[in-house]
């Protein structure tokens, strides 16, 4: 078997001519070098110990991670650094724009086509059970995601032809015949979560489950109560605690989340102690629920925290085009003629956020002006068949001083709905040739935005419009924004750095007639499809900013979503328990999770403190 093994290896290297490598970047060079010890924006002398909490909204109700359906808890998350229970081949590092480097695999190998890619496990590698973890678990991991994965998954994937064995602790991953090369294809694989083959061979993986499944990474399941709350424990016994992309990093011995129904309870257990550390996503709360004593005091921060990273879109509005009144570009348009941001952000949302003029805001990815010439080599063969303004105007919003109502604006509105077949009459906005009445459902993750949007609304129905909002709870919201269960509703959209295949499943074709699917308004339209393709085989950064610019500019003018809310900062609000890295990562709006850690002698200080200020010890 040793034998057959070494002959494998001569032949993947003699074929394929592999060399290793200990990271990979996309568009620009790798910062760390291979004898790098630890990441810069981390504490590689953090002490252990202690535990911090924080909130989540609404509930979780299952445990596996690769399915659409079900609610995953905190720390079990698929992606990023909220996974705190598996391990992946590669980590991002989130003080460069797209670089990874070896956490299970000590090395990665990319084709020049990008068509293959292969890693070699660390020999180290093990389970919480203690067994190794192998190249049978990782292929295991791609077959059963390509297999019964969720469509963001399968979506992701797509491409994706074989998983095989090249070496002992090698495997090698190779695109379909005439895919086109894919260079953010290794990243998606090197940051999915591999899962245990010995564990899964007795469970059902094709349904959820409420009992935590086994992982290899930091942390396991500690204590829980189903929907309510759960404890993570540090493994004292990580394999991985050491290795240059983990130090410094999951400092915490327990991870404790808290799932609240309602936000205006989140944020009095917060001012409680009840919790430790949260993002404020409310903005009035922001300005005006932060002057209690032990913030003038200094026990409890409140920062806002400026990152260099897209922000996309912060909940705005979209169109269920599965809804034929929705199909209409000019019922699109006069739907966004009357809404007014600014309105809204003056007097409701306190003068907090910036207008999203972008789905990639803050970053260089967004369009500016009028097409350059990269870009109209982009769009020129869609002439005709995507909207004019795309070549000829630059993007803005309807006009408004934000007080008041804007008359032209209406006015706008109400002669595209008459192109498109809709009038007023006896006060209700009605088909012209059938009678129907025009209505539109809202339902929003939160009643905090639902407050947000209710002008939005009330101008609806003072154009006949018969609009309704409501919040379910979050499940039955996910549930039914999965399932296209509704009219119009609110989606978050925060792009990574290198957004591809992300885009793929958020606003393709193929996404869009997927069950369960991230391309919620169901868009559906060749020139997006043929963008997304260029975004992906982008190999310099002309190229794949060329392709981000002509791609937002087509999905703006198509008026697929409402854009609204672009955030200015992330909201930090904490007690003062915490260390904190002297260069904190520019990138990542979280970190706190991964790369503080407990300080004794701030929690002292924070505990007498408040003793002394409420009289009760």
């Amino acid at each position: 078997m040793r034998l057959a093994w070494l002959l494998l290896l001569v032949w993947a290297e003699c074929v394929l001519a592999i060399e290793y490598q200990h990271g990979t970047s996309y568009i620009e060079p790798l910062k760390y070098p291979p004898d790098f010890s630890h990441f810069e924006y981390v504490n590689p002398d953090a002490p252990k110990g202690g535990m911090i909490r924080s909130p989540e909204l609404g509930t979780f109700d299952s445990f596996n991670n690769i399915l659409d359906k079900g609610r995953l808890p905190g720390g079990y998350n698929f992606l990023g650094v909220r996974n705190l229970v598996y391990d992946r081949l590669l980590e991002p590092a989130i003080d460069e724009n797209a670089s990874y480097y070896g956490r299970l695999a000590d090395g990665v190998w990319i084709a020049d086509d990008f068509r293959q890619v292969a890693f070699r496990l660390r020999k180290e590698a093990r389970w919480h059970d203690g067994k190794p973890l192998t190249v049978e678990d990782v292929i295991f991991t791609f077959e059963t995601f390509k297999t019964h994965g969720s469509a963001g998954i399968r979506t992701a994937l797509l491409d994706l032809e074989k998983i095989e064995q090249i070496g002992e602790r090698e495997v090698l991953f190779t695109t379909r015949e005439g895919a086109e090369s894919n260079p953010t294809l290794p990243f998606a694989i090197g940051g999915f979560p591999i899962l245990p083959k010995h564990y899964w061979a007795s469970q059902d993986i094709t349904k959820t489950t409420i009992e935590p499944p086994l992982g290899s990474g930091p942390y396991k399941m500690g204590k829980m109560s189903l929907g309510r709350y759960l404890t993570l424990q540090r493994v004292d016994s990580y394999w991985g605690k050491n290795l240059p992309v983990n130090k410094g990093r999951y400092n915490f011995d327990q991870v404790k989340f808290d799932y609240f129904r309602d936000e205006d309870i989140m944020l009095e257990a917060l001012k409680g102690d009840v919790i430790d550390v949260r993002h404020e996503t409310v903005s009035k709360s922001w300005v005006t629920e932060y002057e209690f004593p032990a913030v003038k005091a200094g026990y409890f921060k409140k920062e806002l925290l400026l990152l260099n990273r897209p922000w996309g879109m912060w909940w705005p509005i979209i169109w269920n085009l599965d809804r034929q009144r929705f199909q209409d570009i000019r019922v699109r348009e006069a739907l966004w003629w009357l809404y007014d941001f600014n309105w809204e952000n003056r007097v409701i949302l306190f003068g907090f956020y910036k207008y999203a003029n972008s789905f990639f805001f803050n970053s260089p990815m967004a369009h500016s002006g009028l097409p350059s010439a990269d870009e109209l080599k982009l769009l020129e063969p869609w002439r005709g068949k995507i909207p004019e303004r795309v070549f000829t105007h630059e993007w803005r919003e309807p006009p408004s001083s934000g007080y008041g109502y804007n008359r032209d604006n209406v006015k706008q509105a109400l002669a595209l709905f008459k192109q498109a077949g809709w009038e007023v009459q006896n006060g209700t906005m009605v088909n012209i040739e059938t009678g129907a009445a025009f209505t539109i459902n809202f339902i929003f993750v939160s009643p905090m935005l639902l407050r947000s949007k209710m002008p939005y609304i009330n101008t609806l129905n003072r154009m006949g419009i018969k609009a309704t909002a409501r919040s379910p709870e979050v499940s039955n919201w996910l549930y039914r924004m999965r399932t296209g269960v509704f009219d119009a509703g609110a989606d978050l959209y925060i792009p990574n750095n290198t957004p591809g295949l992300a885009l793929r499943n958020r606003f393709s074709s193929a996404a869009a007639d997927q069950p369960y699917a991230q391309n919620w308004s169901r868009i559906r339209n060749p020139a997006v499809d043929a963008l997304i393709d260029k975004v992906l085989v982008a190999r310099e950064a002309d190229d794949f900013y060329a392709a981000t610019r002509a791609l937002d500019r087509v999905l703006l003018w198509n008026f697929y979503y409402l854009p609204g809310q672009a955030q200015p900062g992330y909201r930090l609000v904490y007690w003062d328990k915490f260390g904190q890295p002297s260069a904190p990562p520019p990138l990542d709006r979280s970190a706190w999770l991964d790369t503080w850690w407990w300080d004794e002698q701030k929690a002292t200080r924070v505990r007498e403190g408040m003793a002394e200020l409420t009289g009760i010890r």
